[in-house]
């Protein structure tokens, strides 16, 4: 490849499900750029070698996606104010020679959010999960107005660390209690990888959420998840994941390839055909 064309790369395990190269694929070829965009398959252990090479070989960065945004915090050279809070790293940049780490989950979150469901209401908000991109999810929630947190997740001690640390005005319910959890909501997302394709599914009783409640899965593969179907069948409003990818990615292809991407009915058509 030669030297002009600058590229960059999705790393996760697994990653064979990760849009994110047709999402670059689609702006690069949308806006003339030279420019690439891969997948690599890494373990958390071979993060920190990963990274390295990535660098080494003059790629402009990559987005990192399960399990590794966690793992990547410590090994960042220089992370903005975005890792912090949310504790995740899903954007590197590779610039004079040291990794930079940026998080863009929550405001793709907010931003896939807003376009949805305008008036959406985070009186009461429940979150099922605490990884990474749970983290940055609360962050920009609580930035854009959220008040009242209940944190749903199999190890209720990392969640009663996130309250902490976050300062919320928050609570906290063990895996088991996730279906009388939801009563009050005014906003449900799913933050687990629980009801993706591949993965478990997610076994959520929807018969306690408000139908006035707006119901949110990060996952897009497939683009209505059974959680999202269920809910939009009681009448709820929903929002997939599939915007919220599209919205976070936008970060990264401008650090990597020098604009700032739209997000278009075209790109949701194209995007809707490949995650359905």
């Amino acid at each position: 490849m030669s030297e002009d064309v600058k590229r960059a790369c999705v790393m996760g395990w697994p990653v064979s499900h990760s849009l994110s190269p047709k999402l670059h694929g689609f702006w690069l070829d949308k806006y003339g750029i030279k420019g690439a965009y891969s997948t690599m398959a890494i373990t958390p252990e071979a993060l920190k070698d990963a990274l390295k090479l990535v660098a080494d070989r003059g790629y402009a960065g990559c987005n990192l996606t399960i399990p590794l945004k966690e793992a990547a915090l410590p090994l960042m050279d220089v992370h903005d104010e975005s890792c912090l809070m949310s504790g995740a790293v899903n954007t590197v940049v590779v610039k004079d020679g040291k990794i930079h780490g940026f998080n863009s989950d929550g405001f793709g979150f907010v931003e896939n959010l807003k376009t949805h469901n305008p008036k959406w209401n985070g009186e009461r908000v429940v979150i099922l999960g605490t990884g990474g991109a749970s983290r940055g999810v609360i962050a920009s929630l609580r930035a854009a107005g959220a008040k009242h947190f209940v944190l749903v997740n199999r190890t209720p001690e990392k969640a009663e660390r996130i309250v902490k640390q976050f300062k919320l005005d928050g609570e906290v319910h063990a895996w088991e209690r996730r279906h009388a959890a939801l009563a009050d909501a005014t906003l449900l997302v799913n933050c687990t990888s629980l009801g993706m394709t591949g993965q478990s599914p997610l076994d959520l009783d929807l018969a306690q959420l408000p139908k006035e409640a707006t119901v949110c899965d990060l996952v897009y593969r497939p683009l209505v998840t059974p959680l999202l179907h269920a809910a939009h069948a009681r009448g709820n409003t929903v929002v997939e994941g599939l915007g919220m990818l599209m919205h976070q990615g936008r970060l990264g292809f401008e650090h990597w390839f020098g604009r700032d991407p739209e997000v278009t009915k075209e790109l949701y058509e194209y995007m809707g055909k490949l995650a359905a």
